[in-house]
């Protein structure tokens, strides 16, 4: 399952330094100048999990194999990005590649750090990238619009439906709203048409990171900036994170046995970065089955609302092509039981078929014959 996450924002707001913390690499360079990051980079960062340690107890398993998500670290965008000003025909290449958007704003002052536009403000920050996705999106519309007109008016029902989404789509944008907020004006058929035709960027899921300086930490709930980011993200229905890039560095920086000791000195209870990076998988709209045993326990990563032999199908096609059927059991209560065995002997254990459609947490193990 090919899904990622892009970092983006304006340059020097901390989104190459989230990244290495994120990687745990200095892979992306992280330097007082914009475009440092001028290609892409990518790492594949495990989903924090706290039941795989407890089923791989359970099962005495030799090794753990976790779910894993894939975050992208994309150049800083600047204004008029969409006009190829700065890197921007790169940029928005680059982000139309990604399954949704991490959007790092900065909300710490620091006379050190450049700022691009001269003053720390994360809701303008926001609004520049927004506006230049909006105008990249609607340049695309235009132009699907002169190749379908033409057919459309003719009859050709396909063109017809394809140039009534996107006249709505064009109404939407000319008043410089991303499309994600304005679902309610299109039908599924519709959205599913845009997704997969012309792949606007402001269809795509986004969460807000706001990056903080240390003294704000835990929260930064005294922190204006934070609450200025909040108030828009609230009106979008979008997740806001909060964290400090550079503490997140620091922590990988030091043994991991330190790491705890250094978490509880800024009053946190994990990395700020764990709770990106669920906040991520959630965005995407993924759930997390599990499989158990000896050898191994592995986290396998699905969408919501994937039924069994399709879940069956990402451990290998031939599980999905000969799926006989699923036993299954919720983490919980094999928890609750303590080992596979009991939960058998009380009848925990439940026969799943074709359209059982799986539930996070759930526990399987598939019968299939090919």
């Amino acid at each position: 399952m090919k899904l990622n996450i892009g970092i983006v924002g304006l340059p020097n707001v901390g989104k190459s330094t989230i990244f290495n913390a994120l990687t745990e690499t200095a892979k992306a360079g992280v330097a007082n100048y914009p475009f440092c990051t001028i290609d892409p980079n990518v790492g594949i960062v495990d989903v924090p999990d706290e039941r795989l340690q407890k089923l791989s107890e359970i099962s005495n398993s030799e090794k753990i194999i976790p779910a894993t998500i894939e975050f992208v670290d994309i150049a800083g965008l600047v204004k008029g990005a969409s006009k190829g000003e700065g890197l921007g025909n790169q940029f928005l290449s680059n982000i139309r590649n990604v399954s949704a958007i991490a959007h790092v704003v900065r909300c710490f002052e620091d006379s050190d750090v450049v700022h691009v536009e001269g003053s720390v403000n994360p809701v303008r920050d926001a609004e520049i990238i927004e506006t230049e996705l909006i105008l990249a999106d609607l340049q695309t519309v235009e132009k699907r619009i002169e190749k379908v007109l033409k057919p459309a008016k003719s009859g050709n029902k396909e063109a017809k439906f394809e140039l009534q989404a996107l006249e709505k789509a064009k109404d939407i944008l000319e008043n410089i709203q991303p499309l994600r907020t304005n679902l309610d004006k299109f039908s599924e058929e519709e959205i599913e048409y845009m997704r997969k035709t012309i792949f606007p960027l402001t269809l795509k899921p986004i969460m807000y990171v706001a990056n903080i300086g240390e003294e704000d930490l835990p929260e930064g709930e005294d922190n204006q900036y934070v609450k200025q980011i909040k108030e828009k993200a609230e009106k979008e229905n979008a997740p806001v994170v909060v964290l400090s890039g550079k503490v997140e560095q620091e922590l990988i920086e030091i043994p991991k046995e330190e790491r705890k000791e250094l978490l509880e000195a800024y009053g946190l209870k994990e990395p700020g970065l764990n709770k990106m990076i669920r906040t991520g998988y959630n965005l995407l709209d993924l759930i997390t089955y599990f499989t158990t045993g000896e050898k191994e326990t592995r986290a396998w990563t699905i969408k919501k609302g994937t039924k069994a032999p399709q879940a069956a199908g990402e451990i290998h096609s031939d599980f999905e092509r000969g799926f006989i059927a699923a036993e299954v059991i919720n983490y919980d209560e094999l928890i609750k039981y303590g080992s596979m065995q009991k939960a058998k002997e009380a009848g925990a254990v439940r026969i799943e078929g074709k359209d059982y459609v799986v539930q996070d947490g759930d526990v399987m193990l598939f019968r299939f014959n090919v």
